[in-house]
């Protein structure tokens, strides 16, 4: 079952249970989906959506913060509950151990050094961990490693 029909389903579900937090998050998702396809009059694979749902995270987590700083709570849980239903449709994420096991490899492979060489290394890890580790979480690990 690819993640569109997963979402279509689990939105019928969420709809019969009155789960109002999933209903919405799910239509978020197939909004971000259709504008996607309408406008680059394309089909989006399950890749395509893995990167919406990471990119609709991201805009929710950036909200968090805003709204902290602004002491409203009760957005801050509105948009953490709809960040924890976007993650529900995301590949299992890479542990720290396994990224930076990874990272490694890749850092003998492409014979980083400092971190003049961090651009080689984003590339090949951005394309070797897409869909289960963040770009923000790699990079802080491959400054570690080469810091």
């Amino acid at each position: 079952m690819s993640l569109k029909e997963q979402l279509k389903e689990d939105l019928k579900i969420a709809m019969r249970e009155k789960d109002v937090v999933k209903r919405d998050s799910i239509r978020a998702i197939n909004t971000m989906i259709k504008q996607i396809e309408v406008d680059e009059r394309k089909e989006l694979n399950d890749q395509d959506v893995i990167k919406l749902i990471q990119k609709g995270i991201k805009q929710r987590e950036e909200a968090v913060a805003q709204y902290k700083e602004a002491s409203r709570d009760d957005l801050v849980q509105k948009e953490q509950e709809q960040i924890d239903v976007f993650s529900l449709y995301l590949p299992a994420q890479l542990g720290d151990g396994e990224l930076e096991a990874g990272l490694r490899e890749i850092i003998t492979a492409v014979g980083a050094q400092s971190m003049k060489d961090i651009g080689k290394v984003m590339g090949q890890a951005s394309k070797k961990f897409a869909g289960v580790a963040d770009g923000k979480r790699i990079n802080e690990m491959t400054k570690k490693i080469l810091g």
